[in-house]
């Protein structure tokens, strides 16, 4: 597994409702997965049911079956990005006057690194 995951992008663990990576990973009749708060929000808001990505048009809302393959890749993937993350933080800096702080970091605030203006402006 080691030599393949140099091959796995951030992209691949992403759900397409809140472009994070899974968080409780389900898949839907048609195959695609979400995010099971994510899909199940969308449903209660849309109706019919159908699928975000294909527009597949459930009649009778399905049940979201946890997709475990994709949970335990996610894990690993959140793992692996955590110690990469843990190992350049000597890279991060502080945040500085007229700097942008990181949204998601707790405690000590870093200097953003990325933003995503298509999500909400969110600064990573």
């Amino acid at each position: 597994m080691s030599a393949a995951s140099c091959l796995l992008t951030e992209d691949q663990f992403l759900c397409s409702i809140c472009l994070d990576v899974f968080t409780d990973p389900v898949a839907i009749p048609c195959g695609h997965n979400f995010c099971k708060a994510c899909i199940s929000e969308h449903w209660d808001r849309n109706v019919p049911s159908q699928c975000p990505n294909c527009k597949r048009v459930f009649n009778i809302k399905p049940d979201p079956l946890v997709n475990t393959f994709i949970s335990e890749m996610a894990a690993q993937f959140r793992q692996s990005a955590q110690q990469k993350a843990s190992s350049s933080s000597s890279e991060q800096h502080v945040v500085k006057p007229g700097e942008v702080p990181c949204d998601a970091c707790t405690g000590t605030r870093l200097k953003a690194l990325k933003s995503c203006p298509g999500v909400s402006g969110v600064l990573l």
